[in-house]
């Protein structure tokens, strides 16, 4: 089976059998700004037949604190237990959508790419299935829950708050900010309002961004057509000859840059998983706003 990272509607129309197609639709809650959207509301009402939904803040995340971040990793036996309660066992090609063009359903790519496990992403997503003509079902299936060994996240593949300030220091690594320019950059934190996550509106705790680190938005590496650009446009995009670390708001975008890079054929990656949730919430780490 010619598997990943990405792969088209049409593959997925032929391979439907084949594979457990997992929706990951989820929704930024800002304090104060709420859209009342639930992914797992979303789920029900229209989904790709035969799809099981597991969800970024309990399935695909620790629980969120000033200290951890927004979205910690998952600990592996928890991780572990999601897949099996959806009846994804160990070696289980797994294909993974959202509505957003991919920017929650990477996160489940990684966290299984990085584990050895056959995943990939629906490219173009939802909009692209029902583009090509896909029906939605309403019917959520049941899945027969199995039991999955616990499997190690490795430790080349994600770096600490600590491990990212020794990668800038030494030169070790490119570091890559998958947040959109405003975000980035101190003007578009003025104009969120300012303030913490749970006062002013702000999705970020403060202005700016990690030092020495490059702002690749996720959203550049989609065409018009909300699908990935080619290979050689994205390695155009992240031209570098160093390992790459990637950290956006609280480490699931970021995620769509490494999986970007993994089209473009580059997979000497890592995921600074708390983010600047994390980073720019500890006062005592530097920050850059230029």
């Amino acid at each position: 089976m010619n598997f990943g990272p990405l792969v088209s509607v049409d593959w997925l129309h032929a391979h439907l059998d084949e594979v457990t197609v997992v929706d990951v639709r989820w929704y930024l809650q800002v304090p104060g700004a709420e859209d009342g959207r639930s992914g797992l509301a979303e789920y029900e009402a229209g989904h790709i037949p035969g799809a099981v939904h597991l969800d970024i803040d309990t399935d695909l995340a620790a629980p969120a604190s000033r200290s951890a971040g927004r979205h910690p990793l998952p600990t592996e036996a928890a991780f572990a237990a999601a897949l099996g309660r959806m009846g994804i066992a160990q070696g289980r090609p797994v294909v993974a959508y959202d509505d957003s063009g991919g920017a929650q359903a990477a996160r489940l790519w990684y966290l299984l790419h990085v584990i050895g496990e056959p995943v990939a992403v629906l490219d173009g997503g939802l909009a692209a299935w029902v583009a090509a003509g896909g029906g939605l079902s309403t019917e959520v299936p049941v899945p027969y829950p199995v039991r999955r060994s616990v499997r190690e996240w490795p430790t080349t593949r994600f770096v600490d708050a600590n491990g990212l300030a020794r990668a800038i220091a030494g030169g070790t690594a490119t570091v890559y900010d998958a947040r959109t320019a405003d975000r980035y950059s101190p003007a578009g934190y003025a104009r969120a309002g300012g303030g913490t996550p749970t006062a002013g509106g702000a999705v970020d705790p403060r202005p700016g961004h990690v030092p020495g680190a490059l702002n690749r938005p996720w959203q550049d590496n989609l065409g018009a057509d909300g699908r990935f650009l080619p290979p050689e446009q994205l390695r155009a995009l992240y031209d570098t000859d160093r390992p790459v670390i990637a950290y956006c708001g609280s480490g699931v975008t970021a995620c769509h840059d490494l999986l970007a890079l993994a089209v473009a054929g580059f997979d000497d990656t890592a995921l600074y998983p708390g983010s600047w949730s994390q980073w720019g919430a500890d006062l005592s780490r530097p920050t850059e706003t230029a």
